[in-house]
């Protein structure tokens, strides 16, 4: 019996590994592309270690193709929204999940409605808002309305707080505390993993849109960071070497931000759970 449950468990890491490597090919060969002189690229056998490390190519792109620049745009961008929206998507997660008023489910029905709705439904309606705004070749359309939270992140919030018994919220209004400061002093603390995972996948939604940037951006100092790679193809079309170090160096922020969060995100994935 112990036999058969080490063969397993060994088939098992055997499977994941090779899942893993498989899986990490891709990375491995654009890192490599990255480091190999132009001529290089193209090269029959191909070779997984170029003999000579280019690492001239990260420098062209950060400087003289902006890409330095599209990263402080982005980040420009998505940081506001990530952190405000988070804070106001949380409020209403917990009047949803905890506040009694006439209409919540319904409120509530309506806004998973617009989760339901194909982002292309709205796009040329709110293109139409935004030119009549002014705020075509700004950054407004990116910022601002993601401050207001997000239909997912207030479903998924929700589902969390509704895991928290009600006696918690009864024993601090006794204990004289206002709505508010039950949500800021117990429900907030209580719903960090959560609040955390969902504000790591808001940052990682903005970080790589390009549909958004794509329609209200025009200007190439204002590019974030997916245009100016996209912009490579345009630019250095047949230099590989150049769009893979570009790629290489967009993907440095999202393999931190799981490395230094990787914890917390888990437990927001298994503790949100959904619950009517």
């Amino acid at each position: 019996m112990k036999n058969i449950q080490l063969i397993k468990k060994i088939s098992a890491y055997a499977f994941l590994i090779i899942g893993g490597l498989i899986m990490a090919v891709p990375f491995f060969w654009m890192l490599s592309t990255s480091l190999k002189p132009e001529g290089a690229v193209f090269e029959m056998p191909p070779k997984w270690l170029p003999e000579k490390f280019v690492w001239e190519n990260y420098w062209i792109v950060l400087t003289e193709a902006n890409l330095l620049r599209g990263f402080i745009n982005t980040f420009l961008v998505i940081i506001p929204p990530t952190i405000v929206g988070l804070f106001t998507s949380s409020l209403a997660a917990f009047a949803f999940a905890k506040l009694k008023f006439p209409g919540r489910d319904k409120l509530f029905f309506l806004l998973l409605a617009t989760i339901m709705l194909p982002g292309v439904v709205t796009m040329v309606p709110t293109f139409i808002i935004f030119r009549d705004l002014g705020w075509l070749d700004t950054w407004k359309p990116l910022i601002i309305p993601g401050m207001f939270g997000a239909a997912m992140t207030v479903f998924f919030l929700r589902q969390f707080f509704m895991t928290i018994p009600d006696e918690l919220i009864e024993a601090a209004k006794i204990d004289g505390l206002s709505y508010f400061g039950i949500f800021l002093r117990i429900m907030f603390p209580l719903a960090k993993p959560a609040i955390v995972t969902q504000g790591i996948l808001g940052f990682l939604a903005g970080y790589n849109d390009f549909m958004g940037p794509l329609i209200y951006i025009n200007t190439p100092e204002k590019f974030t960071l997916q245009l100016v790679l996209a912009s490579f193809n345009g630019y250095y079309t047949s230099e590989w070497t150049l769009i893979m170090a570009g790629s290489v160096l967009a993907l440095i922020p999202t393999i931190l931000l799981f490395f230094f969060a990787q914890k917390q995100f888990i437990e927001g994935i298994t503790m949100t759970g959904v619950k009517g």
